[in-house]
């Protein structure tokens, strides 16, 4: 192994750790939203939550704003707006679910970004989505037609958010490879904090939080969800594939029923359970290729 092959190596592993915190802090971040939302409204959450980013990535990296161009400022306005409409419905939707049910809902985008490709690209769907889309179609019945037989407004709202995310993805994806992807970055936070702020203004009654648990609340939205997230997903993706960059985001939903679990006690009935893992298991399906060859019969030598 040369040492160009060792540093790729290294870079991969880096690459792979810096996903993988990303996808934890992610996974805590509904339970954050739950916590700061019980003092204060949804809007004025969203506006807290991405002007705290910005402030503290634009502080980090201020010198990379200092060069930023005409065609960053566009981009990251058009991110900024998919990302602060994504998350109008994710935090309306963890309001009125709960948090361990919100993040596997909002996983379906990793599912949504291939359909909505294939339908901008006017293909029929392969095999492997079909099977994926069957899936966890049956998991989420599984886990929102519980009782009632009707789909609750909390889950209709995050199954919009994982729409709405998924164009994100698919815009990010055009964007991140045509600007520098940190100052993007920054960007987009600014623009999502200035259309949040805005919405608080004219929707809500804007205020600060008024007490400790809501302040840590709202920084470790800021601080940890929105920027550190962020910023290493920019970072990591540099040096992964988008495949595998998906399929260790795409266990972020686990780690969101573990703290769930831990810190507010919240569980889910046995068929929320197998709902929750054929959906995952429907995730999976749309990331992991698997050598087909391997199950193909091997034919017998000529005697």
């Amino acid at each position: 192994m040369n040492g160009v092959q060792g540093n790729q190596i290294q870079a991969s592993r880096r690459a792979d750790v810096q996903m993988l915190l990303a996808t934890v802090i992610w996974g805590s971040s509904y339970l954050f939203m739950k916590s700061g939302l019980a003092s204060m409204q949804e809007l004025n959450l969203i506006a807290l939550r991405f002007g705290i980013a910005f402030v503290a990535a634009g502080i980090l990296f201020h010198h990379r704003l200092r060069s930023v161009d005409r065609g960053t400022l566009l981009a990251g306005g058009v991110l900024g707006t998919a990302l602060f409409a994504a998350f109008v419905f994710i935090t309306y939707g963890v309001q009125r679910t709960t948090a361990s049910q919100a993040g596997f809902l909002i996983s379906l985008a990793v599912i949504f970004v291939p359909i909505l490709t294939t339908v901008l690209r006017r293909r029929l769907l392969d095999k492997r989505l079909s099977v994926s889309i069957v899936v966890a179609v049956a998991g989420l019945g599984l886990l929102t037609l519980q009782h009632e037989m009707s789909l609750h407004l909390g889950d209709l709202l995050c199954i919009i958010a994982a729409l709405v995310y998924a164009i994100y993805i698919l815009l990010a994806g055009k964007y991140t490879p045509r600007h520098d992807p940190l100052t993007l970055g920054i960007v987009q936070l600014g623009v999502a904090a200035l259309l949040g702020t805005v919405a608080t203004f004219l929707f809500e009654t804007p205020q600060l939080p008024d007490t400790p648990e809501s302040w840590a609340s709202i920084l470790g939205l800021g601080v940890l969800c929105s920027g550190l997230g962020y910023i290493l997903q920019t970072f990591a993706q540099r040096h992964a594939s988008p495949t595998r960059t998906s399929l260790i985001f795409s266990l972020e939903p686990l780690f969101a029923a573990a703290f769930a679990f831990i810190f507010q006690g919240e569980s889910l009935t046995l068929q929320g359970y197998c709902g929750a893992t054929l959906m995952l298991a429907g995730v999976l399906i749309t990331e992991i290729k698997l050598p087909l060859h391997l199950f193909r019969r091997r034919k017998r030598p000529a005697l």
